[in-house]
């Protein structure tokens, strides 16, 4: 029996959510140089002209990657609420985005500071301007009701805090203690202390946290 035209649809979607997903992987690996068209689709299990038929070639592979990234960041929980309530969501919704993205931030790290990339990922900046702009004003919003004395400054800081999580975990992995940095962020803006982990969990850790690059590097470790 013929499949119906949603049937084809659907079966396109996966087709590129499974090369996206693979790109992503090979890229957290081995670098964009160093992953070929070949590996990203023997590992996404396609043929090869499917990169070319739903993205039209490698860099435009690439951006849809980093186009992923910016939806990730952007997309970060908000809630209904009190301003404390509202800033606890964002907070955790981009630390949670963390635990559940951390391929794509290794990806997308190498590919903000690669010369080779750094024009693909400004050209994503530049489309996702306008929601970026707007999630940065909500988040001011946020500060504004709370009293802070420059609403812009505090967005900045959070940000960079919540970015250079992004950086820490994508680097050291699992010995990043990433459910004690969500912690220390409640507590560093007066938020009730949070009753549940975060999702996949980061279980908080005994003993003092030291993390290691080599953990991110798993199974690629030559042996001892």
């Amino acid at each position: 029996m013929a499949r119906s035209d949603e049937q084809n649809r659907r079966a396109r979607e996966r087709a590129r959510e499974v090369l996206l997903q693979a790109a992503i992987e090979l890229f957290a690996e081995l670098g964009v140089a160093g992953a070929s068209i070949a590996e990203i689709t023997k590992r996404a299990g396609v043929a090869q002209g499917l990169v070319n038929y739903h993205f039209g070639g490698k860099d435009q592979l690439v951006a849809a990657v980093i186009d992923r990234w910016f939806e990730t960041v952007l997309g970060f929980a908000r809630v209904d609420g009190t301003p404390d309530e509202m800033l606890a969501a964002v907070i955790d919704g981009a630390l949670t985005a963390t635990a559940y993205a951390i391929p794509l931030q290794r990806a997308v790290l190498a590919m903000q500071q690669q010369p080779a990339t750094h024009r693909l990922f400004a050209e994503s900046e530049a489309r996702h301007e306008e929601a970026a702009t707007a999630a940065e004003d909500a988040v001011r919003d946020l500060f504004r009701a709370r009293g802070a004395q420059d609403p812009a400054l505090e967005e900045v800081m959070l940000r960079s805090t919540i970015e250079g999580i992004f950086v820490k975990s994508a680097v050291f992995g699992e010995t990043y203690p990433l459910e004690e940095a969500r912690r220390w962020m409640h507590r560093r803006y007066a938020l009730p202390e949070p009753t549940t982990q975060i999702a996949p969990p980061a279980p908080l850790r005994d003993g003092e946290p030291r993390p290691r690059a080599t953990a991110a590097r798993g199974t690629d470790l030559p042996p001892s």
